[in-house]
């Protein structure tokens, strides 16, 4: 929301009431998809439900899709959208971290407090070995910022690694989506699992 208050076009605290507003919005649609469902997180992995690839890929190119219209009308300056630092290896570790307990846990941090709103206990012990997780690297971080900077690329997007436009880019994503789409459902037919 940072490019909409450097403009003025809202105040700080409307920006903090909209993030809540639509934080509330994000819960909604997640629990009505499902994913408060540990089994149908872990069915991704498995090939038998699919339906966490179609989300999450539909909301990654509608914003993409978003922006770059947003940004062509002058709605929105992309200059002032924050993009995380990347360090490479600290990423890969980070990722096969969170992989592995995606698998174990059958959540990612998000689902799992999706689901505790709904009262399931499996969630409350994934977001108790989370914040044992975040104790652990924190309290710990002078053992691992070696790592943890390792290999920094600054903040580079895709298209720019990938020395393309942004809008050919795109069309590429949104191309590899469907054929994602295609994939989930080839898998869906695969490897069928009775009704949870």
């Amino acid at each position: 929301m940072a490019p909409l208050i450097v403009n003025e076009i809202i105040s700080p605290d409307t920006n903090l009431l909209i993030a809540f507003l639509i934080g509330i919005g994000f819960g909604f649609v997640l629990e009505g998809s499902g994913f408060s469902s540990s089994r149908k997180l872990a069915g991704m992995f498995y090939g038998y439900d699919t339906t966490v690839l179609k989300v999450f890929f539909t909301a990654a190119i509608t914003a993409m899709v978003g922006m770059l219209f947003f940004s062509l009308f002058g709605w929105i300056d992309l200059d002032f959208v924050y993009i995380n630092p990347t360090y490479i290896t600290s990423a890969i570790v980070g990722g096969v971290v969170m992989g592995v307990g995606f698998i174990m846990g059958g959540f990612c941090p998000g689902t799992a407090f999706c689901a505790i709103s709904i009262g399931k206990l499996d969630a409350l012990a994934f977001i108790g070995g989370l914040t044992l997780g975040i104790v652990f690297f924190t309290e710990g971080y002078p053992l691992f910022e070696e790592m943890y900077k390792a290999n920094y690329l600054g903040t580079p997007t895709m298209n720019e690694l990938l020395d393309i436009p942004r809008g050919v880019f795109a069309l590429g994503l949104i191309l590899m989506a469907f054929a994602m789409f295609w994939v989930g459902e080839w898998a869906e037919k695969k490897f069928p699992r009775e009704e949870y």
